[in-house]
């Protein structure tokens, strides 16, 4: 996983790698390696690997990748019981309500919430004006088999909130660089917020009315090529899992070397990159960009189904945590995180009913 010409560590693929232990014990000495992650160079690809996490990661990382599973293979009627038409269908389930590559996105359903603050405290008029942030958590607590859910969506999501408030501190040397306004804090912008979202997402196994994926799809044929509005996002390694006659689910290998999570480098160069299991990673989002005037890129990525053997009987799981500021803080001289944020729910909800 290492590169012996430089100090910086990578992945096979190229992204750079951290360790935890410096995150938290000496997080001046990764400069370089975070330069090289975010930075503007042509190669860089706007993703960070963080290794060597606390162990109960991988615990509460499966656990919740499995219920994903079990939530999106409940009945279709109790899953959009779930739904909330009120938030843009941002809190609670979402299958098929986003648009994606111009149409309705059905290979893959979302299940979002707040894990980090249940009651919000901001004034009426602001929850009013952007339900996408402050509306009502949503969960499944009496439904067979996912009853643990809440638990582990939290679980999952405030270790990955506390590893990324500990990146975003070792990030500010880098970040206060580039930032409009010298006096914002990248940890303090994230620590702060209530806006924090996460998505828990499960792809539906690739054989839409029997027709399998092939290698000639579009490379963005599981996600399309998107960025995503947070300041940082934190990433899970994907699952696959295969429904077993029993119903229960068994996780395999990604069936298919071409299939996961693709990024553009800032030299527009397609990487397929892959997350090891027992770590994390973060990407730029679209609001760190807005708040260095373009210095800092978002990071532009999709997600691939190559083609595989029984591609009807296996999906993938997978998590996002997005951490983003406060709706009414300012990202450039004239527009609010909220404002930026009400564009970009436009542009994918706008095909929906009013």
């Amino acid at each position: 996983m290492s590169n012996s010409s430089s100090i910086i560590e990578y992945t096979p693929e190229g992204a750079v790698v951290i360790s935890y232990q410096s995150l938290v014990t000496s997080p001046e000495t990764l400069g370089p390696a975070i330069e090289k992650a975010f930075g503007s160079d042509p190669t860089c690809l706007g993703i960070i690997i963080v290794r060597d996490l606390p162990a109960e990661y991988p615990k509460y990382r499966e656990c919740l990748l499995k219920l994903a599973y079990h939530f999106g293979h409940l009945d279709e009627a109790i899953r959009e019981s779930y739904s909330n038409k009120t938030s843009n269908y941002s809190f609670g389930w979402s299958h098929g309500k986003e648009i994606m590559n111009g149409k309705p996105d059905t290979l893959k359903g979302s299940f979002y919430a707040n894990p980090i603050i249940e009651d919000i405290t901001v004034p009426l008029e602001e929850r009013t004006k952007f339900p996408e942030y402050y509306g009502q958590n949503i969960w499944p607590k009496t439904e067979k088999g996912v009853e643990e859910f809440e638990q582990a969506f939290k679980d999952l999501s405030r270790l990955i909130f506390k590893v990324g408030c500990e990146l975003a501190i070792a990030c500010q040397p880098f970040a206060s660089l580039h930032f409009a306004d010298s006096t914002l804090s990248l940890a303090d912008l994230i620590r702060d917020s209530q806006t924090t979202k996460a998505r828990l997402l499960h792809y539906f196994p690739p054989s839409l009315d029997g027709i399998l994926p092939s290698e000639d799809d579009p490379v963005d044929s599981w996600c399309g090529f998107h960025l995503d509005h947070s300041l940082l996002t934190g990433l899970c390694s994907a699952m696959f899992l295969r429904r077993l006659s029993n119903g229960q689910p068994e996780v395999v290998a990604n069936p298919s070397p071409t299939s996961g999570l693709y990024i553009r480098t800032r030299g527009g160069r397609l990487i397929k990159v892959s997350i090891p299991p027992h770590c994390l990673a973060f990407q730029t989002g679209e609001a760190l960009e807005i708040a260095t005037n373009g210095r800092l890129l978002a990071t532009p990525h999709c997600v691939r189904v190559g083609a595989f053997d029984s591609a009807d009987e296996i999906s993938r799981e997978s998590f996002a945590l997005f951490m983003q500021p406060n709706t009414y803080q300012y990202l450039s001289g004239d527009t609010t995180f909220g404002q930026f944020s009400q564009k970009i729910f436009a542009e994918h909800y706008e095909a929906n009913d009013a």
